[in-house]
């Protein structure tokens, strides 16, 4: 006969503190659970087409953009999109934008933002199924390990069969394909801060800067890791997103959906045996064998979900070989199942208050950076005033105040521009080398695509006021008339 050893609790504890700490223990060890495998088996029909074709689509984009030539003329770079750190330019085909001019690219965030909100109202997590870079790139790499170690019961037969030549062949395939892979990610994204046919050939000869280098094996690393090893964890654990889109849909959300009130009571069904008194839900889990995120769509909303649909096409490919309708997993949303079971009509509501609200925000930003770009100056000004000294006082009793003006040229060519300064009577511009037409305005050259620093003495009267005067510089292109202006402020002397 066998004993079993009870340990003794501590002195002054009871059972329920015993209980309370075999809880706490429990409790303990699930915070951790080591990461099971998922084998997502490829799936045929529609959603998988259109995620191929996304995933083809938007990585293509992403690889080629930066090779993508566009002639700006002058000394300006040809590549169509690039972020110019050193040059302080960004540029987008026929945009140019410069430091200054960073509400644009606020505004292409906050056009996203509202775009994945309205899309996430409309229909789920649509972004994170098709479009989400970690999606792409997961489809890319199971694809890869597709192709080395065969569908999902075979790569299963091959984690669990004893290391051989041929095992050790498919997997080292797949790694090495997965590196180049990531490291052509790595790659392609240091191209969009530099001339990619120079970069490119820079990296291979050795010749790159060492942050090239090491942004690039950042980048392999993380992809590497992301897409390859970490895959549903990234979705489930890392991605703030999916705490987020709960707060963006609602009952009329158009998402992936099990429809229970057609599915139910489920269980396994034989050829030729009767439907009455079930429902359409055969119970073969082919939704949850090609779920990339290991769920059963059949238990309703999960975190985990990211509205793939490839369970649609295994649960449709299923239904068409039992005779049954498809569609048992279909885009559909919580009120129209709700409403059926009602024995009520569905209803497709797609214009509600939060989708209105999302369309209008859109339209309203897109307008704003639209009506911005269309209306936008070409020439720009600022101008510093030099502090030491604050004024310099003449032999004749008149003030002299320096000031440095920065002409900020933003189109391709030369332009020719006279310089006046206003807002205090007897105001003069010494001459100071540069030429001073009939209306007292100095007349300097911008050259194309570049900041130009003009030095101007500034001379008020004798008898001026003492104190801060505020004046302001204005700049006109002696050509197209486009103007530019800034504010400053003359000293005349300490106020008493």
């Amino acid at each position: 006969m066998s004993t079993t050893l009870i340990p003794r609790p501590p002195k002054g504890e009871d059972d329920h503190s015993i209980d309370a700490r075999a809880v706490n223990s429990k409790t303990a060890r699930a915070l951790y659970q080591k990461r099971e495998q998922i084998y997502p088996k490829l799936a045929h029909g529609f959603f998988r087409n259109l995620k191929w074709a996304a995933m083809i689509v938007l990585l293509a984009i992403y690889y080629i953009t930066p090779w993508i030539r566009w002639d700006r003329g002058g000394a300006s770079p040809d590549q169509a999109v690039l972020v110019d750190f050193e040059h302080r330019r960004f540029y987008f085909f026929f945009i140019e934008l410069w430091p200054q001019e960073i509400y644009y690219i606020t505004g292409l965030l906050i056009l996203a933002s509202f775009g994945i909100f309205l899309s996430s109202a409309l229909f789920g997590r649509v972004w994170c199924g098709y479009a989400c870079p970690q999606t792409v790139w997961t489809d890319l790499y199971i694809y890869v390990e597709r192709f080395f170690e065969g569908d999902r019961n075979e790569r299963m037969r091959l984690d669990k069969a004893p290391w051989s030549l041929s095992k050790l062949g498919k997997k080292a395939g797949k790694h090495i394909v997965w590196i180049l892979i990531a490291a052509a990610t790595g790659g392609a994204w240091v191209f969009y801060f530099g001339d990619a046919p120079t970069l490119f050939r820079e990296i291979f000869t050795g010749q790159a800067n060492a942050v090239i280098y090491l942004f690039v094996g950042v980048l392999t690393f993380t992809t590497y890791a992301l897409a390859g090893t970490m895959r549903e964890q990234v979705c489930t654990y890392m991605c703030p997103w999916p705490r987020i889109q709960a707060a963006m849909t609602d009952q009329d959300a158009l998402q992936v959906t099990y429809r229970a009130d057609r599915g139910e009571p489920r269980g396994p069904h034989k050829k030729n045996e009767s439907w009455e008194g079930r429902g359409d839900c055969i119970d073969c889990n082919q939704c949850v064998a090609v779920c990339p995120q290991g769920i059963d769509i059949r238990d309703g909303d999960q975190l985990e979900c990211i509205n793939c649909a490839l369970c649609i096409d295994a649960c449709d490919e299923i239904m068409e070989k039992v005779g049954r309708p498809k569609g048992l997993i279909a885009y559909d949303t919580h009120g129209n199942v709700e409403r059926r079971e009602r024995g009520e009509k569905p209803k497709w509501n797609l214009i509600r208050p939060r989708t209105v609200l999302y369309a209008v925000l859109m339209v309203g930003v897109g307008v704003f950076m639209l009506y911005g770009l269309i209306n936008r100056s070409t020439l720009d000004l600022n101008v510093i005033r030099d502090r030491s000294p604050p004024f310099v006082r003449l032999a004749d009793g008149s003030i002299r105040n320096d000031f440095s003006l920065k002409l900020i040229n933003m189109a391709p060519q030369t332009r020719r521009l006279a310089i006046e300064v206003e807002g205090l009577d007897g105001l003069q511009i010494l001459r100071n080398g540069y030429q001073i037409d009939a209306e007292g305005r100095v007349i300097a050259e911008a050259r194309p695509d570049t900041v130009d620093t003009v030095r101007l003495h500034i001379i008020a009267p004798a008898g001026t006021a003492p104190g801060s005067h505020d004046i302001e510089f204005t700049i006109h292109d002696m050509e197209t008339g486009e103007e530019a202006e800034s504010a400053s402020a003359f000293l005349a002397g300490n106020a008493r």
